[in-house]
């Protein structure tokens, strides 16, 4: 009789902590849409279209670099140089990071473009893999276009290698695999020249390529996947971007820039010792690096972002491919949050030690973890008989029904921003995808960052594959 009062107490205690738990997480994401949408108002009512002509006819703006590391990139690296040479701004280079490549990514580069070796005095201020030659093409049109072939060192490694070489003051990093709009240069410079602090980053969010209409490296049509899986990434964007990153920015707690479109004042950058390659989460890792130093330093600075849909990607339409990506995600966070674990709780840091880390720690990292134990704890409470069906079904349904409304939020978010998406019938089934990912998306992304832990913790470090099918091939009709 002892035993089972005991029992019953642990499963009440067990039962109370995941509703808690779950509370608390719904109540971020609704202050989190709540601030989001405060500031994506506050932009359209900042920003237009004459803005950007303005700031395009400026002699004052200043010179950037772009970098892009390219490893295994054939399919998509010739298009997406076409996209980078078209971007509209007074005075920028490109810079390709080939990273020991063993596809033909290289000689697609020197073929295409007609580069040349280069002869190119470069810094050494962060180490790097050994630069095997420099190229630019002998074609006036592609001038501002560079390509350094490097020894494989991972994307940090080339990063690191673009900084070195680069020749302007702020760089750009992007993925090769990125299309950037045409103005996203002119929106993602705005917070370095908006703001009275100095400026140390600025992102901007993304979307999905998947099938749209691409030429010469444009895109024509916005157009949805025809796979679930990459429809089901566009929620998750709109969520984490236009619902979450958003949000940080108002309250000046961002803690992450994507890797596939980012802006840094190089000074910082390497300041702070460049991209880190002992982590697969460099991009995170780097912000946050930065913006410790900043606060220990007592710099006044500031982090921007812009909600404009700067960057198209290619995202998986394959669950292997999709389970490697959130695997290594997973192990980035817990790697940043591992090596900065001072600022967690720490007032010294403000924001980011008060709310952003431990938020990253509590509901990034944990909650897949915490997540899992529960399926395994009701597992147990139905394989002992001890669950209330009823109770269990109304639960159920609260948690899907919230889950399903905050996608459809998102889209609305969507909707009000910037409309991407103007066919009626992409709404619906956006729609659609929200009723079905949490019973069939959401688990895979969980496995994945559990998985991820699991990989973590035996010492795993590699990337993981990414195979990619190509931009670009599809036509309009």
């Amino acid at each position: 009789m002892e035993l089972s009062i005991n029992i019953q107490d642990i499963i009440h205690v067990l039962s109370v902590l995941f509703l808690v738990y779950g509370l608390v997480i719904i109540s971020g994401y609704i202050f989190s849409a709540f601030f989001s949408i405060i500031e994506i108002r506050d932009y359209k009512r900042k920003n237009n279209f004459q803005d950007e002509v303005a700031l395009l006819q400026s002699a004052n703006l200043p010179s950037i670099s772009v970098l892009a590391p390219a490893y295994n990139e054939e399919a998509n690296v010739v298009e997406n140089i076409r996209s980078l040479l078209t971007l509209n701004y007074p005075s920028f280079e490109i810079v390709i990071i080939n990273d020991g490549s063993k596809d033909g990514s290289l000689q697609k580069m020197i073929d295409t473009f007609k580069l040349e070796p280069e002869e190119l005095v470069h810094y050494h201020h962060i180490p790097t893999q050994k630069v095997r030659g420099i190229y630019r093409s002998k074609v006036k049109a592609y001038r501002n276009l560079r390509v350094i072939d490097k020894e494989n060192g991972g994307k940090a490694d080339a990063l690191n290698t673009g900084i070195n070489c680069c020749n302007h003051d702020l760089i750009c990093c992007i993925d090769v695999d990125c299309i950037l709009e045409r103005n996203a240069l002119l929106k993602l410079i705005r917070p370095f020249l908006n703001d009275t602090k100095r400026v140390i980053a600025s992102g901007g969010i993304i979307r999905v390529a998947n099938n749209c209409v691409i030429e010469d490296g444009r895109i024509l049509e916005v157009r949805l996947p025809g796979t679930f899986i990459a429809r089901a990434q566009i929620l998750e964007y709109f969520r984490a971007f236009l619902m979450g990153r958003m949000a940080w920015s108002r309250v000046d707690g961002l803690l992450l820039i994507s890797g596939a479109f980012g802006m840094f004042d190089k000074e910082t950058v390497i300041e702070a010792g460049g991209y880190d390659h002992s982590t697969v989460g460099e991009d995170m890792e780097l912000l946050v690096r930065m913006r410790r130093i900043m606060r220990e330093q007592n710099i006044p600075y500031s982090v921007g972002f812009v909600p404009d849909p700067l960057c198209w990607t290619e995202v998986p339409e394959n669950k292997e491919i999709l389970l490697r990506q959130r695997n290594r995600w997973a192990r980035g966070t817990v790697e940043t949050l591992m090596k900065h674990k001072k600022m967690l709780f720490n007032p010294r840091y403000g924001v980011l030690g008060l709310l952003s880390t431990p938020y990253w720690m509590f509901f990034e990292w944990l909650a897949p973890i915490f997540e899992f134990i529960g399926i395994l704890f009701f597992a147990l409470l139905l394989v002992l008989g001890l669950v209330n069906l009823q109770v269990f079904a109304i639960f159920f349904m609260v948690i899907y029904s919230f889950s399903v409304l905050f996608s459809i939020t998102a889209i609305f978010f969507e909707e009000y921003s910037f409309q991407q998406y103007k066919k009626p019938k992409y709404m619906f089934q956006l729609m659609r995808t929200a009723l079905l990912e949490p019973l069939l998306y959401h688990p895979i992304v969980m496995w994945a960052a559990v998985k991820g832990n699991i990989d973590l913790l035996r010492g795993k470090k590699s990337w993981g594959q990414m195979t990619r099918t190509g931009l670009g091939s599809t036509t309009k009709k």
